[in-house]
């Protein structure tokens, strides 16, 4: 799980993340480090002290048991170094203690057993809450002589140290991390730069370029990235020109054709039954072949730049016009009491209409309803057809060139060219719009259109 996660940051988390670990290990490593010189130097150094106290703390006990004093508790009482400090002696009768009251039982067994071996020796550990360094010496042949040295300076001095180096270790994980970040990010914004030429090559804009590089390792991305686009620019250029020049060719014969085959038309009564047959094939892929025409040449304008004059368009009045200038139109027209106003081409803003209500006599069964509205900030056309619906799998691709979707197979007169829709996406995008396609109440489909509403 850890590991999936790692590999879903980004590369400029995962070197932040990199770097945190990195300051805070070596940090760790010092601190580590400098804990263990330091309180071992710190400890040695309380233990030389005490140990050269002890001894002659140990020599005036010692001269005292000799001459078997009378003032032993006074001495010891005089011996004490501090309130926190204890000093015990073992004697045969008894313990004598001075200083802070302990009890000798906690004193640690290992350690009186040492001194009575006639062994000095010194342990550390905790009497009655108070860290203590503990020296067991043996004294006058029988007896043991204990003193505890408070270490409540030292511990809070090893407590402050430790605060100190884990406040450094997370501090410096934290300004690694940052580090990491703050390099990463300008390491990767050369990347960053790279990733937006090339989304804005993808949509369209092939005029993108990188600017030049200094940095001998950049210099030829940018180099190859730009030449790459400058070719791939030309090349669509080459293609745009070319089809438009073969769409504007054909023109003319075409006309020619269609014109021939309406003479024709009109003679088919003295033809054999199968040349008719023949004349009706004819004229139907005539047909579908000049709308095709058209349709290219208009995508062939759009490709190439050629933009109409932009104004305010009364959206529902235009909407009036093309379904007035149409035969049969049996849609039912709903326009808002203020219809929305858009900056546009009136030119492409009337095909887009013209072709969402052709596709929708073509493949829809009719146009039911034409609805023109406000939706937000947005000018919304929507066109209702009595069709069967788009399957949600073709909704987008019915909006590619030369789609057909359910309807690829059919080659009749009625038949479209598959530029239709094509060219309504192409129209509403270059107008800053959108358009879809969605599933209309009561069955059928409702192609929407969405466009900015004019400031006014």
């Amino acid at each position: 799980m850890m590991l999936a996660t790692v590999r879903r940051l980004s590369l400029r988390w995962r070197v932040a993340a990199a770097f945190g670990l990195g300051l805070a290990l070596v940090m760790t490593v010092l601190g580590v480090a400098t804990w263990n010189l330091t309180t071992g130097y710190m400890l040695d150094q309380r233990e030389q002290s005490t140990a050269r106290q002890s001894e002659v703390n140990v020599d005036l006990v010692d001269k005292a048991l000799a001459e078997e004093s009378d003032n032993l508790d006074d001495l010891l009482t005089g011996l004490a170094s501090g309130p926190d400090s204890s000093i015990l002696l073992s004697r045969p009768d008894g313990w004598l203690t001075s200083g802070r009251q302990i009890e000798p039982t906690v004193i640690p067994a290992a350690l009186l057993d040492s001194a009575r071996n006639g062994i000095a020796a010194r342990q550390r550990f905790t009497a009655d809450g108070i860290p203590v360094l503990a020296i067991a010496t043996p004294v006058g042949g029988d007896s043991i002589y204990v003193e505890l040295y408070p270490l409540l300076e030292l511990d809070r001095t090893f407590r402050y140290l430790s605060i100190l180096l884990i406040t450094g270790t997370v501090v410096a994980a934290l300004f690694g991390a940052a580090l990491g970040a703050w390099t990463s990010k300008r390491a990767l914004r050369p990347l960053a730069v790279l990733r937006g030429a090339a989304s804005r090559v993808a949509r369209g804009d092939l005029t993108t370029r990188l600017p030049h590089q200094n940095d001998p390792d950049l210099a030829p991305l940018a180099t190859s990235f730009n030449t790459t686009t400058e070719q791939l620019e030309q090349r669509v250029r080459r293609d745009k020109r070319f089809a438009a020049d073969v769409s504007h060719e054909l023109r003319s014969p075409l006309t020619t054709m269609v014109n021939a085959t309406e003479v024709m038309v009109r003679r088919q009564d003295t033809m054999h039954p199968t040349a008719r047959k023949a004349l009706g094939l004819l004229g139907s892929e005539l047909h579908r072949f000049q709308r095709m025409v058209v349709d290219l040449l208009e995508i062939s304008r759009a490709d190439q730049g050629d933009e109409g004059p932009v104004e305010l368009v009364d959206l529902g009045a235009l909407v009036r016009n093309v379904l007035d200038s149409r035969e049969d139109s049996g849609a039912h027209v709903e326009i808002d009491q203020e219809t929305p106003l858009v900056s546009a081409d009136r030119r492409r803003i009337d095909r887009v209409v013209t072709n969402l209500l052709d596709n929708a006599d073509r493949y829809g069964g009719g146009a039911v309803a034409v609805t023109v509205r406000r939706h937000g900030d947005q000018a919304r056309i929507e066109v209702d057809d009595a069709g069967s619906g788009v399957p949600p799998a073709l909704r987008e691709r019915i909006f590619e060139r030369f789609a057909r979707g359910l309807h690829s197979g059919r080659r009749d007169r009625d038949t479209g060219s598959g530029l239709g829709l094509a060219i309504v996406a192409d129209h509403v995008h270059r107008h800053g719009g959108t358009v879809w396609v969605e599933d209309r109440p009561g069955g059928g489909a409702r192609f929407v259109v969405e466009l900015p509403e004019a400031a006014t």
